[in-house]
Order: C-alpha cells, then structure tokens, then sequence
C-alpha cells in the first residue's frame, strides 16, 4: 500500500511509498482530464455527447464509457501526451485498451488531484469544475474509501481482481473536509484477498493519513467481544 496526503491550505505534505500500482478505475479522472486539455488546446468545450460520457464514467464508474473517451483522447499515447501538461511524472499508460492497467504513484495521483482542485492548475476553471462536480456525485455503493475520514467529500475509487492471482486492486483519491481543514488523499493498493478487505485496510490507511498530517492518533476501533 501507498498513500499520499496534502493539506493545501499549509502546503504540509506526506507521502508513504514509491511504487507503481495499477489504477483501476481510478484512471478515469485522468481520462477525463486528458479529454478536458485537448479540448481547450482546440479553444472548445465538451460536446453533449462528451459530457454524459464523461458523467457516467465517473459517477457510475462505466466501464463503456471509459472506453469510448480512451478512444477519443487516443489512447495510452494520449493519455501519456496530456500527463505530460498536467505533471505526472512516474505515470505510465495501460497498454492498448487497457486503460485499467495504467500505472501511477501515490505521488502522481496527488499532482492530478491538485490539478483538479488547486487554481493555479492546467486545466482551466471550467475544466476543473466539471470533474469536481462530477467526483461530488459518486453513486451510492460506491462512495467509500478516502470518505471515510471526511465530512464533506470528492472522490474516485478504483477496484479490480487480478486473473492471475485473484487477490484485488482497492484504490481511492480524493478531496475532503475533516478537523476544521481541507486534505487531498490517495490510497493505491494491491494483493487484498477480497474486495470488502481491501476497502476496509483502505479507509484505514486514509484516517491514518489524515490523522498523521494533523498530529493526533488515529481513532482506535472498538473490541468486539
């Protein structure tokens, strides 16, 4: 497991781990992000048809309509062209279709979270509006992770079993409120023996990132006897 946490009000930052993890679904912000610098190179916005794409591939986590935005950005090589802008370093693409098999670090999902949320970003406000509402409106069910420790959240989830192994990918980014501040959190892992497992050491490692940044101990759960 990796995580990454930034309060931008302080600039305070912490990151725990190096390594490349596969996205998952959560690559499809950055395909959103992606499809949102090309249009504004050309000096355009979305078309309607872009817009719900883009909407139920986030909020509903559609695999089809990710696919159908890979295609539109032009791929890994698009995707790797606009990371490129947005700053996204150690970020390489899936191969082919396989826009889920997109590597990335705690660190880099980070810098594409500040590129969404900051003002001094990339991507202009009206981009940066779109994925915020978009990410605002997760469908119930799939709302969990970083949420965990926030009142008010923006998030994205990523979840996906491996073939070859059968143990689970549980990720999650985002933008909460908690303890008075604002926080920027990512959780990348793999290896979960289920789902349910994976998302539970997930909203643990996301309190635990938040509490850390903030200096206090992370709540204890109760015994159950």
């Amino acid at each position: 497991m990796s995580a990454a946490v930034l309060e931008p009000r302080t600039g305070r930052r912490a990151v725990y781990g190096s390594q490349t993890y596969i996205t998952a679904s959560l690559a499809k912000v950055n395909i959103l992000a992606a499809l949102l610098l090309h249009a504004q190179r050309e000096g355009q916005s979305l078309v309607p048809w872009e817009t719900s794409t883009a909407a139920s591939m986030i909020q509903s986590s559609d695999n089809d309509s990710a696919d159908v935005l890979w295609r539109r950005i032009g791929g890994g090589p698009g995707l790797d062209d606009a990371n490129k802008t947005l700053g996204l370093a150690s970020t390489q693409a899936g191969p082919g279709p396989h826009w889920g098999l997109t590597r990335t670090t705690a660190a880099d999902q980070l810098t594409l979270l500040t590129a969404v949320f900051a003002n001094h970003s990339p991507l202009s406000e009206a981009s940066r509006h779109l994925i915020q509402t978009f990410m605002g409106r997760i469908d119930a069910g799939q709302d969990w992770g970083v949420s965990a420790e926030g009142s008010r959240w923006q998030l994205k989830n990523g979840w996906l079993q491996r073939s070859h192994s059968q143990r689970w990918a549980i990720n999650s980014m985002g933008r909460l409120e908690a303890h008075g501040s604002t926080f920027y959190v990512v959780i990348l892992s793999h290896g979960s023996p289920s789902m349910s497992d994976g998302i539970a050491a997930v909203e643990r490692a996301a309190r635990t990132a938040v509490h850390t940044l903030c200096g206090t101990p992370p709540p204890v759960p109760p015994i159950i006897r």
